[in-house]
């Protein structure tokens, strides 16, 4: 659910809103629901002051108001908190939620954000540098150990973490960077969510098993997820319509189409490839009733 600024939604409906999303997604075979971790709405999808709300304090509270879908921010960003706190709270989320969380975590990129917060940005390489040893942090706390670690970055000594409530806790990365990104999920994830153009996919999945040797893992051990856009309509007409509006890049950015040219689609550009499994975001209308029942229902059967 990236976006929270629904048309004709005021602000004290807002969380009515997002509810409705979650217990859609739920009812109709979604595994996970996942919120953005912004504090302004990205450029692509809207204005920097629409409406955003806080990622793990909108996970706790769907973790009242849902059963057994899994919770997740896509992605945390790292530089937003310090490390071991995040541990905290995830394995807090997933204690409220009975078992349900998942942390998703990436090196953090929005600059507006990170200025206007007052969070440091640094540069590229600092901000991989911080991500990788986050993980060396959160990885044991939210395996139960109590982690002593002194970076460049962070330091944290017998950092203790309780209570919890499974033996560990998933740790997905998300983001499309070859040799930055997929390095670390080889080396720390459980899970890695891939952000691409479509065209990209074989080149990435290649990248990724490069990675996976160096680190001496079998790829087979990293399930892997792909992020689409999807825009369900009624009609090939509708679909034919709105695709004329977009530019070349926007449509390649995105699936337009019924239930079942959806589907299709995304089998044979995304699934066939080798991806194990989809998360799909429904910007333009999945806040709408019913649009998310219909995604579920063309797409369980892909995976």
């Amino acid at each position: 659910i990236p976006n929270f600024a629904c048309p004709g939604i005021p602000d004290e409906r807002l969380f009515e809103v997002v509810v409705s999303q979650a217990r859609e997604a739920e009812e109709s075979g979604f595994d996970t629901v996942l919120v953005m971790d912004h504090f302004y709405q990205l450029p692509i999808i809207g204005e920097p002051d629409n409406a955003m709300l806080e990622s793990y304090t909108t996970l706790a509270a769907l973790a009242r108001e849902t059963s057994s879908v899994q919770l997740s921010a896509l992605v945390s960003g790292n530089t937003y908190r310090n490390p071991a706190l995040l541990a905290k709270t995830v394995t807090t989320l997933d204690v409220v939620s009975g078992g349900r969380a998942v942390l998703g975590i990436g090196a953090g990129w929005f600059e507006q954000e990170h200025h206007d917060y007052g969070f440091e940005y640094g540069t590229f390489t600092q901000r991989f540098e911080r991500l990788e040893e986050s993980l060396r942090i959160i990885g044991p706390m939210l395996r139960g150990q109590n982690p002593t670690f002194a970076g460049d970055w962070y330091q944290v000594e017998n950092a203790m973490n309780n209570p919890r409530l499974r033996p560990s806790i998933p740790i997905m990365i998300g983001g499309s960077g070859e040799r930055k990104t997929f390095r670390l999920a080889a080396h720390y994830a459980d899970h890695l969510n891939i952000i691409c153009n479509r065209k990209d996919i074989p080149g990435k999945l290649t990248a990724l098993r490069q990675r996976c040797e160096e680190a001496d893992r079998d790829p087979a051990t990293l399930p892997t997820s792909y992020l689409a856009s999807v825009v369900l309509v009624e009609s090939a007409d509708q679909a034919a319509t709105l695709l004329d509006r977009m530019s070349p890049g926007q449509r390649e950015g995105v699936f337009v189409g019924t239930p079942d040219q959806v589907a299709d689609s995304l089998q044979r550009d995304v699934l066939a490839h080798g991806i194990d499994g989809l998360v799909i975001n429904m910007v333009h209308n999945g806040h709408q009733p019913g649009v998310i029942a219909a995604a579920g229902r063309c797409l369980r059967p892909l995976v």
